[in-house]
């Protein structure tokens, strides 16, 4: 797939949204839980708290002292990450835990006295960052009177290690639900695009011939789609009908006009006029290739409709009576070996040209003989016209097959009967061959076959 396909830009932003999704999810979890850590940790702390403010008593110089520190062992290990402190004011004297060893916690001034607990992050020892409850509490008497801030700190880093474990706990699940967000991005892009598989699958059977129009079984959202598709086939349809009826007029009107034109070239050429009459015969033949062109140009392009058969026994019989009223046909012996039941998936009258076109060409050339037979190839079919005739030389087939060629110069036609055929037969994705049999010639029509019986019979005319 390239950038260019829907697919590939629909998966991507799948995965672009799902990624940036999991990313805010992935932080706002994280955020959710320091917050449930530090909730804990004020739980904890806030107890420490209570334990100093409750214990404190009235010391040497008026000062405050605390014969019973928090239990906490960590209190008693240096620089444990763990601490207390208490400031007596006015005077200054500062009580601390023995974690803190030598140092003091730089503790924020509290402008009120409360029993509100405040929360701050300041440096401690080591260059490490403390999370630190404070209060600021007025000392009754017995305690020399002032104030006192009491505060317990911890080291911060133990939060950022438990929202990092957190984080590393988090991501194979966040993973996992991303790839599962993925696959089903995946399932929906394909469930979503099916219909404009359909779409195309549809224009291929209307362009082959299957179907005529695409329908109406597609989602609201592509059926609009399909609607002006079937509107545009419909004016196409219009168009190439009138453009085949003004062609057929075209050709009944300049018809007889040459009919008469060649009886006067074949007059004048019996009178001595050899010189006139071959003039006359070039432009003649050129006006009939000219005709012939446009009307093979049109029944060509008109669109092939599905569903179409025709009974090749039946087809062949008619255009050997026809043929056989002609001077050329009446001279010969003419046999007819089709099953009754074999039918072509081709229009009837597109058959009957074509073969129309094999069997005068046959009878033209043959010495005595003209056969015609037909046969089934499971989904295929042939028909066979042979003559026994000159035959072509082998180096000319392709000469005669290509349109406007002519190996005979004494007849009247303009060259086209064989490249017709091949159009037409190709139109409908069969094949036309030449093969020499000395003597004469094989001529086979091979198509698809429609269904039918397969009853042999066989016709002989003299």
């Amino acid at each position: 797939m390239t950038f260019r396909s829907l697919r590939l830009r629909l998966l991507l932003a799948g995965a672009v949204s799902t990624a940036v999704a999991l990313g805010l999810a992935g932080w706002g979890l994280t955020v959710l839980f320091e917050r449930h850590v530090e909730r804990r940790l004020d739980a904890e702390l806030t107890v420490y708290l209570n334990q100093i403010t409750a214990h404190l008593e009235p010391g040497p110089l008026g000062n405050v002292a605390l014969p019973t520190p928090p239990s906490d062992p960590r209190f008693e290990v240096p620089l444990s990450g763990l601490y207390w402190q208490v400031v007596h004011e006015p005077g200054g004297a500062v009580l601390r835990s023995r974690s803190l060893w030598d140092a003091d916690l730089d503790l924020p001034e509290e402008q009120r006295t409360d029993d509100i607990v405040h929360r701050h992050r300041i440096p401690g020892p080591g260059k490490t960052e403390l999370y630190l409850l404070q209060r600021r509490v007025v000392l009754p008497a017995r305690l020399g009177g002032g104030t006192a801030r009491i505060a317990v700190a911890q080291d911060s880093a133990e939060i950022a290690r438990a929202v990092r474990e957190f984080a590393f706990d988090l991501s194979p699940l966040l993973a996992i639900i991303g790839a599962l967000l993925l696959a089903a991005a995946w399932v929906q892009v394909r469930v979503g695009l099916n219909p404009l598989t359909a779409v195309r699958t549809r224009l291929a059977d209307v362009r082959s011939g299957k179907s005529r129009r695409m329908g109406s079984q597609f989602p609201d959202e592509v059926q609009p789609l399909a609607q002006e598709i079937d509107a545009l086939i419909d004016a196409r349809d219009i168009e190439l009908e009138r453009a085949k009826t003004r062609a057929g007029d075209l050709a009944h009107g300049l018809r007889t006009p040459l009919q008469v034109l060649q009886s006067e070239i074949e007059r004048l050429a019996k009178d001595g006029h050899a010189a006139v009459a071959l003039n006359l015969s070039t432009v003649t033949r050129t006006m009939q290739h000219t005709v012939e062109r446009e009307l093979a140009r049109v029944r060509l392009s008109a669109p092939r409709r599905e569903h179409h058969t025709a009974a090749v026994a039946s087809v062949a019989a008619d255009v050997v009576r026809v043929i056989q009223r002609t001077p050329e046909g009446e001279r010969l012996n003419w046999i007819v070996e089709v099953p009754a039941g074999l039918s072509a998936a081709i229009d009837r009258d597109d058959l009957a040209e074509a073969l129309g076109n094999l069997i005068e060409n046959a009878a033209r050339h043959a010495a005595h003989t003209v056969s015609i037979t037909g046969a089934s190839e499971g989904a295929s079919m042939t028909v066979t016209v042979t003559d026994d005739g000159p035959g072509i030389p082998a180096g000319q087939i392709e000469e005669a097959l290509r349109r406007g060629g002519r190996l005979d110069e004494r007849g009247s036609g303009a060259g086209l009967g064989l490249a017709i055929v091949t159009e037409i037969i190709e139109t409908w994705g069969g094949t036309l061959s030449l093969e020499n049999k000395g003597p004469g010639l094989v001529a086979t029509l091979r198509m698809g076959a429609a269904s039918g019986p397969s009853l042999k019979h066989t016709a002989s005319a003299q």
